[in-house]
């Protein structure tokens, strides 16, 4: 017989009551202040835990708000494919790659398989797959593969059919997913040859790839137009969190390995097939909630200090990143700033904010980023790199050049010794022989993105020595 809503709360309620107050008895404030400490302590555990669980359920609603595949948003189980590269007017995205153009796609395998089919390419074309967790599946496009066109079945958790002859089937443990997919680009003048690619990047339903019916239209809703995900999902109250959290978890099951984490939340209400009772927070639950999730996000910038890789001014994410295992500290705080991030062998993202004397990076000085003999950033083959200016609002900067990055495929000058000098300045270098050396960084506060994919071990371990950023002369 199912039990009903109220009995299921009294249920969750006296647990709570016999587990966190470890069974005493008695009406004293000593217990009811344990019992309340020990409530908080596990909610806050399952905010950690469940966070990234709702960042992508914002983010898929976002980008699938739409009735038609546009080059912003697209419905579930389609491709959108992005069409321009990004400029100093771009302010959809903070810290938008200038590298590479995307093209993603939101993942429903509750009902269906999804079928993509990747084309051959002999530029770096990746498609990275990520579960509802924000772990990377895997990454279809790179190493062995890169040149072959291949077809791919994308199974759930509840996938019992047969694979078609000719299709490599990947497994997701959940129904809910995304792929997020980066092409090269080597400027304005290739973007035709990224449009060939993304017309041969598709997807369908199993149905509707083997009936050849067109994928059905999408719906959109007005409340959802301009909802940013991060924004929205550090806005929840409790419940609203917490219900969300439960009713997702029936399709999108955690790993074997959270079986403790599971064990600790659930007597608060959290799991599938639960019922959050807001009640358990007791008085001025609101600003508690608030309040906790304030020194969650402190707390997190510093526990994930211990996964970054410090190389001289810069310093990046290191592993498990993208693939968290039960790091759930580093995988929400990577949820909050820097949500669909590569697994380290894919790409790194080192960055700096202050010159070699620890001063911050400011357009009123000029500064020298120097690259040692033979120390460009080490990649494999088909890698790629890119250093990328940003102002302190984290968008590219408004210059004349319209130039934001400088890369491996920029036509800069090496010293007469093999060495190469960037030029990090506001002003258009005196000498014009410099000027392909100029990476403009406007006259405000901003910092430097570089982006290693392919990276060689050294990149990724820190033991290649990046570049320095010396204060120095305008050129």
């Amino acid at each position: 017989m199912l039990k009903s809503k109220s009995t299921v709360v009294l249920c969750i309620m006296m647990s709570v009551l016999a587990v966190l107050t470890g069974g005493c008895g008695g009406s004293g404030g000593g217990v009811q202040q344990a019992y309340t400490s020990n409530v908080w302590s596990a909610v806050k555990d399952a905010y950690i835990f469940s966070f990234p669980l709702i960042i992508m359920d914002a983010t898929k609603t976002a980008g699938t708000n739409t009735v038609k595949p546009t080059d912003k948003k697209a419905p579930v189980n389609q491709f959108l494919h992005a069409k321009t590269l990004a400029t100093a007017k771009f302010r959809e995205v903070v810290t938008p790659n200038v590298d590479t153009v995307y093209s993603q796609l939101f993942i429903d395998l509750s009902r269906d398989a999804v079928v993509i089919h990747k084309p051959a390419s002999e530029r770096f074309l990746a498609l990275e797959i990520m579960n509802a967790w924000s772990d990377c599946v895997t990454v279809l496009g790179t190493g062995g593969d890169t040149d072959a066109e291949r077809t791919y079945l994308l199974t759930g958790p509840d996938f019992s059919g047969e694979v078609p002859e000719g299709m490599t089937q990947v497994k997701i443990s959940t129904s809910m997913g995304w792929i997020l997919g980066r092409t090269v680009c080597f400027g304005e003048d290739d973007l035709p040859n990224v449009y060939a690619l993304q017309e041969q990047l598709t997807s369908k339903t199993l149905t509707a790839y083997r009936t050849g019916e067109a994928m059905p239209d999408g719906v959109h809703r007005d409340e959802y137009d301009g909802l940013v995900p991060v924004t929205y999902a550090l806005s929840l109250g409790a419940k609203d969190f917490f219900d969300r959290v439960n009713e997702l978890l029936t399709e999108n099951p955690p790993y074997p390995d959270d079986k403790e984490m599971l064990a600790k939340i659930e007597p608060v209400g959290v799991g599938s097939g639960l019922v959050f009772d807001e009640s358990i927070l007791g008085e001025n639950s609101s600003a508690k909630w608030e309040s906790m999730k304030t020194e969650i996000r402190t707390e997190l910038r510093e526990s994930v200090k211990k996964y970054m890789i410090q190389n001289g001014v810069f310093q990046n994410y290191g592993e498990p990143i993208a693939r968290f295992g039960t790091a759930y500290d580093y995988r929400t705080m990577i949820a909050i700033a820097a949500f669909g991030a590569n697994p380290v062998d894919i790409a790194v993202y080192p960055r700096a904010e202050t010159d070699e004397d620890g001063n911050a990076l400011n357009g009123t000085n000029s500064y020298t980023l120097h690259f040692g003999k033979d120390a460009l950033p080490p990649v494999k083959d088909k890698g790629f790199w890119s250093i990328t200016a940003y102002g302190d609002d984290n968008f590219l900067i408004d210059n004349e050049l319209n130039r934001y990055c400088i890369n491996d495929r920029s036509d800069f000058a090496f010293n007469a010794d093999g060495t190469l000098d960037i030029y990090l300045q506001a002003s258009r270098p005196a000498d014009e022989s410099k000027v392909s050396n100029w990476l403009p960084t406007g006259s405000e506060g901003f910092h430097l993105y570089m982006r290693i994919y392919l990276p060689q071990d050294s990149a990724i371990n820190g033991t290649w020595k990046a570049p320095s950023i010396r204060k120095s002369a305008a050129q």
